[in-house]
């Protein structure tokens, strides 16, 4: 089972209320082994996805013929298509012969504070070269607290 705590001034808390639960039904002097690695920031974490959304939301695709019929607007591929071109993604041989490129992960177990920071500033490049052109950083980043706090 993975856990999640939190450090206070009273000691270490469960983050969570299924870890809180877990914890509780412990005995006292009750031995838990584990491998602790530090958690990203949150905080950070749901700024990142917060301006996916924003660019998400205000993206307009043009119009495209299909013989296959209506093209719909999708956020998961949405997400993926920036996160492959902010350059964080792998590459896969396909039996054809060719390569076929995949988004990594985004989620908050699959990076350190230290790598998500870098894919952030990549994809808020992308996200000005391709969708907020007018913007400056600062002001993307404005909005996208701003969508953030209304959401």
């Amino acid at each position: 089972m993975e856990i999640a705590l939190i450090k206070t001034a009273s000691g270490w808390l469960g983050f969570d209320p299924t870890t809180t639960e877990w914890l509780s039904k412990k005995k006292v002097s009750s031995v838990i082994r584990a491998d602790f690695k530090q958690a990203r920031n949150p905080a950070f974490h749901r700024k990142g996805m917060s301006l996916l959304s924003l660019a998400y939301e205000y993206w307009e695709p043009g119009e495209l013929d299909n013989q296959y019929g209506t093209v719909l607007k999708n956020f998961d591929r949405f997400r993926k298509d920036l996160t492959i071109l902010a350059g964080h993604y792998e590459q896969y041989h396909r039996l054809d012969g060719s390569v076929r490129v995949e988004a990594k992960s985004l989620s908050f177990g699959s990076m350190d504070e230290e790598e998500f920071s870098k894919v952030y500033q990549s994809l808020l490049t992308v996200i000005l070269d391709h969708i907020f052109k007018a913007y400056s950083p600062e002001d993307v980043e404005k909005m996208a607290e701003q969508f953030w706090s209304y959401a």
